[in-house]
């Protein structure tokens, strides 16, 4: 089976429901690697990574989330298979460049 790596941003109200972590615990049972975070724009952004089935079946959980998500869009964006991720992480620090104070 062929190994795929998504990008996916979810939006409605899908922070302060426990989304990331059910989305870890979701990926972890099946077998799926990669992360998942908060965004400043009050939707998660998630990268995903497995067997395309494994991969399919987490995008569709994301469509629904958790209870107490509302979800109101997905977005997912293939990418080129990025190196492997070690697991599954929820990230708790935004990643992106900030510019120094002048």
């Amino acid at each position: 089976m062929a190994r795929v790596s998504f990008k996916l941003v979810v939006s409605g109200e899908v922070q302060g429901v426990a989304f990331r972590a059910s989305m870890r615990d979701f990926a972890e049972r099946e077998g799926v690697k990669g992360w998942v975070r908060n965004r400043d724009d009050g939707a998660v952004e998630a990268l995903v990574q497995g067997e395309e089935a494994q991969v399919e079946r987490i995008i569709e959980w994301a469509r629904v989330g958790p209870p107490g998500a509302h979800v109101t869009s997905l977005e997912r964006h293939r990418v080129e298979e990025r190196p492997p991720q070690a697991g599954f992480r929820v990230l708790v620090q935004s990643y992106q460049r900030r510019t120094a104070n002048r």
